[in-house]
């Protein structure tokens, strides 16, 4: 595989590391956001042309690939930027894209680029775990429309979604890959209840229920009880978007580290000085550079047509994020002795970051399992 970047490639990736200075002060990385504070962001990524990166020009996106949302990622991810980008635009926009008629898309799209509007993915449901699905979620006919009744969790920036998409079983058992729908439900609809939460980085997430919610027709993404490809096909998009933050927050963290040994000193001369140090600081860089490689590849699979080899190479870097984010982050608290367990040192937050980066859409065993899986097909 080539990892070589374009000049287009360099010029988004210069635009989104000046947006990302101005927008998130190294001193505020990592606190949570006041609504006025991401409003003033969303629209200046709008302004950017970012929520519109992977979308069509007909409705006001610049149709970039995998390749162009990994480096927005990245950046995003060293500045501890804002999650909305992988929740909506990347995975909620897989699912509309690849499931919306041109209605639909014409509906929702164009309010999500500019962004006035977001979308959350509501998937998984509490009990399953990381098995997408097992959904008890579901959507019965009621006359020309449909009724959704069901539960849903950990719905990443659920408590900030104009619009839900909502996996339901409209066919088949509770484990069946067929029988999957997709619907577009308003957060505020009648019958719709939403449980909002802060998550361990100072991040969003909620748990939603729907009871006896009325859906009309048109709310039916795609071909009813066929929805399970585009769904997996999104969250492997937005899997393999947070691998590239975390490569972002890991080459952050190494630049924090490196400075801090070559600034402060214990017994009259610089921490860099020792050698066990330095072997630490090695390690962070080796790993650095194995999870550069894994999020390149898996964004390069996003883009291939060749579904077995999306699955595994998205899983594979999802694996070594969860296991090396976890490991550099605890190290880099390490190098910084107490000064790194306090909110006031940064370090804290990125390795918070990444630990729930490696607990979202899979843990490293579930990813495992999934890799084990498609080698036994």
């Amino acid at each position: 595989m080539d990892f070589s970047f374009n000049d287009d490639h360099l010029a988004l990736r210069e635009a989104v590391q000046r947006f990302c200075v101005g927008e998130y002060p190294a001193e505020q990385r990592g606190n949570a956001a006041t609504p006025a504070q991401a409003q003033r962001r969303r629209a200046a990524m709008a302004e950017l042309g970012l929520l519109g990166l992977p979308f069509s020009a007909d409705v006001g996106g610049s149709e970039q690939g995998a390749v162009e949302v990994m480096l927005v990622s990245q950046e995003l991810g060293n500045a501890l930027g804002d999650g909305a980008f992988v929740a909506s635009t990347v995975m909620a926009g897989q699912v509309l894209t690849r499931l919306g008629s041109v209605a639909q898309q014409k509906q929702w799209l164009p309010g999500l680029v500019s962004g006035q509007k977001q979308m959350a993915v509501a998937v998984y449901e509490a009990g399953a775990r990381y098995d997408w699905q097992r959904t008890e979620t579901r959507a019965t006919p009621s006359g020309a429309g449909w009724v959704l009744h069901g539960q849903k969790t950990l719905v990443l920036q659920g408590d900030s979604a104009d619009v839900l998409l909502v996996v339901a079983r409209t066919a088949a058992g509770v484990a069946d890959r067929a029988g999957l729908s997709v619907f577009a439900v308003d957060a505020a609809a009648p019958g719709v209840t939403v449980q909002g939460f802060d998550t361990l980085d100072n991040r969003r997430a909620a748990h939603v229920t729907f009871k006896d919610v009325q859906l009309d027709a048109d709310r039916l993404l795609g071909p009813q009880g066929q929805a399970a490809a585009a769904v997996e096909a999104a969250l492997d998009a937005a899997t393999a978007a947070l691998c590239a933050e975390a490569v972002g927050a890991v080459d952050a963290l190494l630049t924090h580290t490196a400075e801090h040994l070559r600034t402060r000193k214990q017994f009259g001369v610089p921490l860099a000085k020792f050698q066990v140090l330095q072997h630490r600081v090695a390690d962070i860089a080796i790993g650095l550079e194995q999870l550069k490689s894994m999020a390149c590849a898996a964004a390069m699979a996003m883009q291939a047509d060749d579904l077995f080899q999306r699955s595994r190479l998205v899983s594979a870097a999802k694996v070594l994020a969860s296991q090396k984010g976890r490991e550099i982050g605890l190290a880099a608290i390490q190098l910084h002795g107490a000064m790194g367990m306090t909110d006031e040192c940064r370090v804290g937050h990125y390795a918070k970051r990444l630990m729930v980066i490696g607990q979202s859409l899979g843990d490293a065993a579930w990813h495992l399992k999934r890799l084990r899986a498609l080698h036994q097909v």
